[in-house]
């Protein structure tokens, strides 16, 4: 069915233009995804565009289901559209086009007009490249860069006022440019594909067509995305796979980090020079005070302790690239999935670093934020592995793993959900975890050695409440074991010590404490102290977790 063209870029043509950009990637998604070789061979690009597009697609639709009469300004739709896409942004090229649409954002929402035409349109386009090249630490040619400067100047040398003939000619400059990629950019060229985040900005500029001249734009074949002959240059047939077998000249950091992050300006600046010296693939982008940030390094802990001292980082996500994938293999582009991997849900950033760099993929809960089901099935999507362990770590999330769990399954993943109810569980489970053998002895093992822990947490009472101990007033210190509150009290060491004197009465060889932002300086020394006094031939391991809710994770096993 033909798309009722829009005549000005007004609020509904934010809508509609979003609206058919998330059913274009949604056709190219597989598409994309296997052409996607540059910075780093994950066969993600597709998947990373689409879930960013559905973000501000979501976003959109909230400030249009705000409005009982009438609807909302160009302003507010492409704000919307803006930030929707900066808080769901994923991974390199998802980033980038996160700020491609902030930037034309900041033309569509500037004056409060009801609507703009083609000349906006033009302006729109032109800040969107520049934000986007300004937000990369490194550009580089040949890839969506390129594609989306050669869109801006197609759109600036195009006549007339209409916005559909600007659409048409930032489409037609991008596809042109898309072509030429692999002439720019070496790892394209020899793996025969063009570059994936500049295909996917095609896609996008398809939709900003039909959402002006209501006419879709031709389906971009398979044979325009790769450009390479089916025959090497000895003249003998070549497979995809060996086509692509050395695609990049050297190995590369092990670690995607992804965050946003509340912070001044001032602050992004020193983080930019900080996360540059620690890793590459940087792209930094928004503005007003909240940021995505990513970047590809080999110490993830460094990447958000880096982000901690900016500011406040959340919704972290490390992936370990693993190893069958093209940065930790010397060149080597993945040719199937690894076998393996493990995703959990924690509840602060340094037990995301922590995690991330025992080789698993996370996603961040904040108090009161727990993660929905689609965000662990994107993660086990994200883990690229044909088996995946699934670490809830937490009870109440029980019940939302399954569905990711079962959700994975019908993707033809295999995932068993350990059903883990705190991060020190978690810790435990993965200690054990040996990728090499077989996935149930490996999951027997893991859940084993997550059974044999118990769990505690020290936290702080935000109402007046009965509990197993007794009534409890806001402000109270509160020591939980096992889900059940055993301790209350005013002070946190003491109510610490408490907690830890009853889980090791029954017990115990290793001790894990997990210190919140909030716990005492001196708690962790202290505890030692009395374990090392107190109970012979236990050992007492201590992480920092951050932004984690509890004062305190103990862990006792």
């Amino acid at each position: 069915m033909a798309q009722v063209p829009q005549t000005f870029f007004d609020a509904l043509a934010v809508r509609t233009w979003c609206g058919l950009a998330l059913e274009s990637l949604g056709r190219a998604r597989e598409e994309i995804d296997a052409i996607n070789v540059y910075p780093v061979a994950d066969g993600d690009t597709g998947t990373n565009l689409y879930l960013t597009v559905e973000s501000a697609v979501a976003a959109v639709e909230a400030v249009f289901t705000a409005y009982d009469v009438g609807k909302p300004t160009l302003a507010d739709a492409a704000r919307a559209m803006a930030h929707g896409a900066l808080i769901g942004a994923r991974g390199n090229s998802g980033t980038i086009l996160a700020q491609l649409l902030r930037g034309m954002a900041q033309v569509l929402a500037d004056g409060e007009t009801a609507h703009t035409d083609g000349s906006g349109l033009r302006l729109a386009l032109r800040r969107a490249s520049d934000s986007a090249r300004q937000a990369v630490a490194h550009p580089v040619e040949g890839t969506v860069l390129s594609v989306a400067s050669a869109a801006a100047d197609a759109a600036h040398g195009a006549t007339g006022d209409d916005c559909g003939a600007v659409a048409r000619a930032a489409y037609e400059g991008a596809r042109t440019a898309l072509a030429a990629t692999p002439g720019q950019l070496a790892v394209l060229e020899r793996a025969g594909v063009v570059d994936a985040g500049g295909r996917g900005l095609l896609a996008v500029l398809g939709a900003l067509v039909e959402t002006f001249t209501g006419e879709a734009v031709p389906a971009v074949s398979g044979a325009h995305t790769r450009v390479a002959s089916a025959a090497g240059g000895d003249g003998v047939p070549h497979t995809e796979a060996e086509d692509c077998a050395e695609v990049l000249d050297a190995g590369g950091p092990a670690f995607e980090v992804i965050y946003l992050l509340e912070a001044e300006d001032a602050a992004v600046a020193r983080l930019r020079e900080r996360l540059d010296g620690l890793g590459d693939s940087l792209v930094i982008v928004g503005g007003d005070g909240l940021w995505n940030v990513h970047v590809h390094v080999d110490d993830a802990g460094a990447a958000v302790e880096a982000g901690v001292e900016a500011g406040r980082p959340y919704r972290i996500r490390i992936t370990h690239f693993g190893a069958g994938d093209a940065h930790t293999t010397g060149g080597q582009l993945p040719r199937e999935r690894v076998q393996r991997a493990v995703v959990a849900v924690v509840p602060g950033e340094g037990l995301a670093g922590l995690y991330g760099e025992a080789g698993a993929t996370t996603v961040l809960a904040r108090p009161g934020e727990p993660p929905a089901s689609g965000e662990l099935v994107e993660a086990v999507r994200r883990a690229h592995a044909r088996e995946v362990v699934l670490l809830p770590n937490d009870a109440e999330l029980r019940h939302t793993a399954a569905a990711a769990a079962e959700q994975a399954r019908t993707e033809g993943i295999r995932v068993a959900l350990i059903p883990t109810r705190s991060a020190v569980q978690g810790i435990a489970a993965l200690a054990v975890h040996e990728p090499d053998r077989r996935f149930d002895e490996d999951v027997v093992s893991m859940t084993s050695a997550a059974g044999a822990t118990r769990y505690a947490e020290v936290a702080v009472a935000e109402r007046q409440s009965w509990t197993m101990a007794g009534i409890c007033q806001a402000g109270d210190v509160l020591g939980l074991i096992d889900g059940d509150v055993a301790v209350i009290g005013t002070d946190v060491t003491a109510a610490a010590e408490g907690v830890l004197d009853r889980m090791l009465s029954a017990g115990g060889e290793l001790v894990t404490l997990v210190l919140g932002d909030e716990a005492p300086e001196s708690i962790a020394e202290h505890l030692e102290a009395r374990v090392r006094e107190s109970y012979l031939a236990v050992d007492t391991v201590v992480y920092r977790g951050g932004r984690q809710g509890a004062v305190l994770l103990i862990g006792v096993e």
